[in-house]
């Protein structure tokens, strides 16, 4: 197999998603279910993901593979990743930015990341070496493509960043890390009291709502931010994006400087600020 052949897979299975979510997405009402962790999930979570695991073993039955809602399924050096619907809060709200993420992981590196967000009719991939892209969604080999490319420049002091999800949602030590990092910055997005932990606070919107992305470190691929903090996330809200950050210049690491998706922490950044970025968040004031 190749590294097109994931590609063209990926972008499949990204038509297959897209269709199926928009099929939920246009109807007046979408039930939900709470699960266990506090986050919702919908059928259209668990039917994307059961078509996609599906379809990826009919192509690649060797190839192991985790979603959110169902798990890890095989064993083997490559593994799919998916979120059948990552931002399920705007999926429900009937907002559009929310996505399916999908991701190739071989020998514990990211070989592929895909972004697919039907409702803002917009795509994002890329794959090490081969740059980081974005194009109209369903697929359209006629399309043209535009490439990402951040430039390194300004200091951690003057930065905008993102940081998600708010602080109710997060443990005493990751509001800890959130606090730190959005005092030593110009710029926070959204403006909350990272200290405080009121489940009864009014939901905020997430860092991407209005921008024509649907996650956060799109925010920094596109220039939009200039780092971006997830915190509390699964593999599946963090693989699809490495590889789109970093070919378009960007940089990626877990709390600790490593490149790690199961540590539930993600710290995405412009060229030149992610050091100094990564120290302000874990160096005690």
């Amino acid at each position: 197999m190749t590294d097109s052949a994931d590609l063209e897979l990926a972008h499949r299975l990204a038509d297959q998603a897209d269709a199926i979510a928009r099929r939920y997405f246009s109807t007046a009402t979408i039930e939900s279910r709470t699960k266990r962790d506090g986050s919702l999930v919908t059928d259209a979570d668990r039917e994307i993901e059961t078509v996609l695991r599906s379809f990826i073993h009919q192509v690649y039955p060797g190839d192991a593979f985790i979603g959110e809602e169902f798990g890890a399924h095989g064993r083997g050096r490559r593994r799919w990743i998916i979120d059948a619907i990552d931002g399920t809060a705007s999926f429900l709200a009937g907002e559009p930015e929310w996505s399916t993420l999908i991701a190739v992981e071989e020998d514990g590196r990211i070989t592929l990341g895909m972004v697919s967000a039907p409702a803002l009719g917009r795509r994002w991939w890329a794959r090490p070496k081969s740059g980081s892209w974005t194009g109209p969604c369903p697929s359209n080999s006629a399309a043209t493509a535009h490439r990402l490319t951040l430039t390194e420049g300004g200091s951690a002091q003057n930065a905008a960043i993102g940081i998600w999800p708010p602080p109710s949602r997060l443990n005493h030590q990751e509001r800890v890390v959130a606090a730190r990092l959005a005092r030593g910055v110009s710029q926070v997005r959204p403006q909350l009291d990272w200290t405080a932990a009121d489940p009864t606070a009014s939901a905020p919107r997430k860092p991407s709502a209005g921008s024509g992305t649907c996650h956060g470190a799109l925010l920094v691929a596109t220039g939009q931010l200039d780092a971006f903090l997830l915190l509390g996330a699964g593999p599946w809200d963090i693989a699809p994006l490495i590889p789109i950050v970093q070919e378009a210049g960007g940089t990626f690491s877990d709390l600790t400087g490593q490149y790690r998706t199961d540590t539930g922490a993600a710290l995405f950044a412009r060229p030149g600020l992610h050091q100094p970025l990564l120290d302000i968040a874990v160096t005690a004031n």
